[in-house]
């Protein structure tokens, strides 16, 4: 399927062997097509060949990397060798999935026969870029990113999309780790034509090519994030980085993360943001494994901008860590704490699984006895996170003019059961931190 010259018979798409067990090869060595499924297999290859080269927007089935073919849309195209319409490769969208997933796929993965016209993109389906999540990766979504923290409207939406369709760099190398990207990321010019860039994993300084790498790496001092250690416990670290003292890095760590953040504004002036890098520590150094940004001074209330967790890292409970941090700091600061709004799908599913873990514990061990303000005082969420937490568990109840929460132990169990697992816990006691008003 999808090659353009295999020849096909009119029944199964094989060829029938001749009498007497022999072979029917010319000498040429081409099995002739029996003459009654000639006039279809040239009409078949006249139909493919007039759609070559596809148009951008074309909907066509493609093979994935899972042997079975997939709806596709075709995002861009370019010249491979030679002047003909065969000599493409196309970027494609799968309609199925997330944009991660978007590749640059050869001719003979799609199938040609299934060719869509392009559809007018103005009355295009916008949610085809949705994720349809089996329960598998549900039960993943903790240890995803969470991404989407910018207003964006259907124009602006439009916009990024069409300005980031195309991924610029394909894969990275960071320490031990190759690492296969997912989106776009604005990295300057002069590195338009890298398909794979090297970062320093302590300063996060980028490369065009290993040696250059290997030569910084010899002249680099840096074992770990350039700011202050205010966590250790086992081997796990927690650094922070004053985007205004380290500009340089927390500039370098949003190119890094874009790759793996669809909807996340790349911010060249970090004076305003703290950045909290994790690491896991060995002999060699710290090595990052995911960070979370906060702004210094959020009129909000927010205590989180941005949170990822590197690909090789993702499962580790590491997700589920750090948002448990950020709102550790919270109570470090005697505040509520948030996350940036608006929250994509994923990131609502994570929040929404940290709430509840927290949440539902305290009730267990108060039998349900206690308000919502001294909930937020305890866990240092916002009001109004618990109140939707708690209303969309149907956990609570509007009486007489006031919230009621309704605890019933078995129901609280399921509930539990269903957040899953909370991941690594933050041992409160080896957090050593200033908040960043008392610094300055």
């Amino acid at each position: 399927m999808g090659s353009l010259d295999a020849p096909i018979s009119a029944e199964n798409g094989t060829v029938p062997a001749a009498g007497h067990g022999k072979s029917p090869l010319t000498d040429g060595g081409i099995r002739p097509l029996p003459s009654d499924s000639v006039p279809e297999y040239e009409a078949s290859k006249r139909r493919r060949s007039s759609v070559l080269p596809l148009e951008v927007g074309t909907r066509v089935m493609c093979r994935w990397r899972d042997g079975k073919y997939h709806p596709v849309k075709v995002i861009e195209r370019r010249r491979v060798h030679g002047c003909g319409p065969n000599d493409y490769e196309y970027y494609v969208h799968y309609t199925e999935f997330n944009r991660r997933l978007d590749e640059w796929v050869k001719l003979d993965q799609l199938d040609l026969d299934s060719v869509e016209a392009v559809v007018d993109e103005k009355v295009e389906d916008k949610g085809a870029s949705g994720l349809k999540m089996t329960r598998h990766q549900k039960r993943k979504i903790d240890e995803t990113h969470v991404e989407g923290h910018e207003e964006l409207d259907a124009a602006s939406l439009r916009e990024h999309e069409e300005f980031t369709k195309v991924k610029n760099i394909a894969t990275i190398e960071l320490g031990r780790y190759e690492i296969e990207t997912w989106y776009f990321s604005p990295f300057p010019s002069e590195y338009n034509d890298c398909l794979k860039l090297f970062f320093c994993e302590f300063c996060l300084n980028f490369m065009k090519r290993k040696e250059q790498l290997q030569r910084h790496m010899k002249k680099c001092d840096l074992k770990h994030p350039p700011g202050d250690e205010i966590y250790r416990s086992g081997t796990l670290s927690m650094f922070e980085v004053d985007g205004k003292k380290n500009k340089v890095y927390g500039q370098n760590l949003c190119y890094l993360a874009k790759l793996f953040l669809d909807h996340k504004t790349l911010y060249y002036d970090v004076d305003l943001f703290l950045f909290y890098v994790l690491c896991e520590c060995d002999e060699r150094g710290c090595h990052m494994v995911g960070y979370f940004s906060k702004e210094k001074h959020s009129e909000e209330s927010y205590n989180l901008a941005c949170i990822l967790t590197l690909p090789p890292y993702q499962r580790k409970g590491y997700g589920k860590f750090l948002i448990a941090f950020s709102y550790e700091l919270s109570k470090k600061e005697g505040k509520v704490g948030t996350p940036e709004r608006p929250l994509s799908d994923l990131g609502l599913l994570s929040y929404r699984g940290y709430w509840t873990r927290v949440l539902l514990d305290i009730l267990k061990k108060h039998k349900g006895n206690i308000s919502i303000k001294e909930l937020s005082d305890m866990t240092a969420i916002k009001a109004e996170d618990i109140l939707a937490t708690l209303q969309s568990l149907e956990l609570i109840q509007y009486r007489k003019g006031q919230h009621v929460i309704c605890a019933d132990p078995k129901v609280l169990d399921r509930h539990l059961k269903a957040a899953g697992r909370g991941g690594l816990d933050v041992d409160v006691s080896k957090l050593i931190w200033t908040p960043y008003k008392e610094q300055s």
